[in-house]
């Protein structure tokens, strides 16, 4: 067997222009980025108004909660007077009956 030489040539690096790299890609984002804002604002837009809405009908769920507590409470106080109103019939008639003549 002959030895043979194997020569392994690497691959030659080009010089890269980085200012010419760096002015494309300036270049290329001062484009991308409106259309991207755009884009998403566009996207954003129905999420935004969807969280909007469930959070008003949360807020209408807590004040029909409220609404209702305060009415059972008005309800409460209202046939508290009620009662207190009877007894103080039946003390009214009490006392009439006490001044009344016995006939």
């Amino acid at each position: 067997m002959v030895d043979q030489e194997v020569s392994v040539q690497t691959p030659q690096i080009m010089p890269i222009d980085v200012t010419g790299v760096v002015t494309v890609i300036m270049g290329s984002l001062i484009i991308l980025i409106p259309i991207a804002g755009i884009t998403l604002r566009f996207a954003i837009k129905p999420i935004a108004e969807a969280m909007a809405k469930i959070r008003e009908g949360q807020r209408a769920d807590r004040e029909m909660a409220l609404l209702q507590q305060r009415l059972d409470l008005l309800e409460q106080h209202l046939g508290g007077m009620e009662s207190e109103l009877h007894r103080v019939r039946e003390v009214q008639e009490f006392h009439a009956g006490l001044k009344a003549p016995e006939e």
